[in-house]
């Protein structure tokens, strides 16, 4: 199979005939012209260097090089082929709280890192040190979207990962019950393989609480572990917010922000997962061992490998014309005029 990384660029294809086109045209009113001065048969000897047949020789060379060095610019692949891989990996979906309360400190310490850069850091890693394994990505507050399907493609899953930000989101709260639902409805129907969602949550202002709870049991039901990454400390620090921080209506007060871990453990336990503090320095070796206790499957996938740089063959062919053109002298070769190719008979 061929194709080209730039196809684009076979556009400029069409110069070839233009300029053929122009050319034409020149050769055409030189003609014209040179009839002014009297019968084209009595004006050629008086021009012996002219060759009528390098023009037309050089044209071609000079076309043939521009076209190959547009499609050596295209740069064109040979050897596309569909080759099936099979890996052995799990499923997992990041469900990632982008509630405003995402915004406060991670620490107990008003101006600490803010717990939405934390969770990236922290998830950007986790994606890193998969291999063979599908990863999904759901952001949440008072409703679950989802970002990116179930893929291996963690390119993708690290840029959206990257891109969330509480200000997107424009109906506050915090349903744990709806992310898991949504996630699990994101994995794919093979039941073989190991399965686990990866919730990264404050727990807080969490209305159904036994929702979340009972949508974890619900996955542990079906197969699959639900893990929990709590963030913040359970010391209660202000919500920052476009340079002032969000204030509790009732009290005017700054509203005060604080994890609350018991529930984020009772959701980890009912999902047979485990639970731990995005603080804390053994959290993702911890989450690492807790998913390698997943079955790994089969995982067959298609891909599509390329093979063969070929565009070094058409720079090449496109310099072989250049320097062919600029060697072809436009004046008649003398010596090639001494040589008679068809001798005239003589008559008796």
């Amino acid at each position: 199979m061929f194709s080209f990384a730039y196809p684009e660029l076979l556009l400029l294809l069409l110069l070839v005939p233009l300029f053929v086109v122009i050319y034409v045209w020149a050769r055409y009113t030189r003609r014209k012209r040179l009839a002014r001065f009297g019968l084209l048969k009595v004006l050629r000897p008086l021009m012996p260097e002219v060759s009528p047949y390098k023009p037309p020789l050089k044209i071609t060379l000079r076309m043939l090089a521009l076209a190959a060095l547009i499609l050596a610019f295209a740069r064109p692949w040979g050897g596309l082929k569909d080759e099936k891989t099979d890996k052995r990996g799990i499923e997992v979906m990041i469900a990632v709280d982008a509630s405003n309360s995402m915004l406060a400190s991670a620490n107990d310490r008003p101006d600490g890192p803010q717990r939405m850069r934390s969770t990236k850091l922290m998830l950007e890693k986790l994606v890193n040190s998969f291999h063979n394994d599908r990863v999904g990505l759901i952001v949440y507050a008072a409703n679950a979207y989802s970002l990116v399907p179930i893929t291996s493609d963690y390119v993708s899953a690290r840029m959206f990962l990257n891109n969330i930000d509480p200000s997107i989101i424009t109906e506050q709260g915090t349903n744990i019950a709806e992310a898991i639902n949504s996630s699990m409805s994101s994995f794919s129907a093979d039941k073989k393989v190991g399965k686990a969602i990866v919730l990264i949550t404050d727990a807080e202002d969490l209305e159904d609480k036994e929702g979340a709870i009972n949508a974890a049991k619900n996955a542990a039901k079906n197969g699959i572990q639900v893990d929990v990454i709590g963030v913040g400390s359970t010391t209660p620090v202000p919500i920052p917010y476009n340079g002032s921080y969000i204030t509790d209506p009732d009290t005017g007060q700054p509203a005060m922000t604080a994890i609350d871990e018991n529930l984020a453990t009772e959701i980890a336990k009912a999902g047979k997962g485990i639970y731990v503090n995005a603080s804390n320095s053994d959290a993702l070796p911890e989450l690492q061992h807790q998913l390698s206790t997943l079955k790994k499957s089969s995982m067959k996938a298609s891909v599509y490998a390329l093979h063969d740089e070929l565009f070094t063959i058409f720079l090449w062919i496109g310099l072989a014309f250049l320097l062919l053109d600029i060697f072809t002298l436009e004046r008649k070769i003398s010596w090639l005029d001494k040589i008679t190719f068809f001798k005239k008979e003589e008559k008796a």
